[in-house]
């Protein structure tokens, strides 16, 4: 009886967690979405809470794979908590399962068109009734962190950026372009965006007076936040998670 008593608010607290996630879940709609970005129309994940409302918006920048079922989900876990969240295809259908794949497809795409295309997205967003347009954001990461660090660069409207070990500008005239609020998640181990790079892209940041959240974690590796990636650390995936949506609640809200 004693055991049984034991495990019972063990079990209980459980349920209830099961129940919370449940809830988040049945929370959030998604459905596919087109925009234009110039003369193109471009595809996009969009996850919504299912709560009417005007929410904060948040443009979901993926990596070089692609918009695969790890960035939906992350999209779907931001949408859960309070923001309207889009995922842009920047690859037009493409999803690559391999390196070699995933270079091509980065290869292929042109930064101008690149940027427009996420400039479209930010347009889009800022058009929808459910969004506050004063308080949009971006997120990405590895390739899309470059990209939301890039949409800092050109678009003064926005009000967040999370960048997830992405590539960093060195030009200081380019740098003095960001005026919005920046995290930055990155890796001790990652060898294409370097402990070194952060620090000096942090340093530049400081002198110029922007406004920089930066962190580097020991033992991590290159996409450290995708379970998928040879570099990826739990603990430190999930806390650049908590980071990044306490600074999203506070920036954006």
């Amino acid at each position: 009886m004693k055991l049984a008593l034991k495990i019972f608010p063990v079990l209980f607290l459980v349920a209830l967690l099961g129940a919370a996630s449940g809830a988040r879940a049945q929370g959030v709609k998604t459905e596919t979405v087109h925009f234009t970005a110039g003369k193109e129309t471009i595809n996009g994940f969009l996850a919504t809470p299912e709560k009417p409302g005007r929410y904060p918006g948040l443009l979901v920048i993926h990596e070089w794979w692609g918009l695969n079922d790890w960035v939906k989900e992350q999209t779907q876990k931001l949408a859960g908590e309070g923001f309207v969240a889009l995922a842009v295809d920047m690859f037009h259908g493409g999803v690559a399962t391999n390196a070699e794949d995933a270079k091509e497809l980065a290869r292929a795409l042109p930064n101008d068109v690149a940027l427009a295309d996420v400039g479209g997205a930010f347009d889009y967003l800022a058009a929808r009734n459910d969004v506050d347009h004063d308080h949009i954001g971006a997120i990405g990461w590895s390739m899309g962190g470059g990209l939301a660090l890039q949409l800092a660069i050109h678009q003064q409207r926005l009000a967040a950026c999370v960048v997830n070990y992405g590539p960093l500008p060195t030009d200081p005239n380019e740098i003095g372009l960001i005026f919005t609020w920046m995290l930055g998640n990155f890796g001790a181990n990652d060898r294409g965006v370097s402990p070194a790079d952060v620090h000096s892209f942090e340093s530049t940041m400081t002198r110029l007076g922007r406004r920089l959240d930066v962190k580097i974690y020991d033992g991590a590796g290159h996409g450290f936040e995708n379970p998928a990636s040879a570099g990826y650390n739990a603990e430190a995936a999930a806390d650049a998670w908590a980071r990044t949506i306490a600074f999203l609640n506070k920036r954006l809200r």
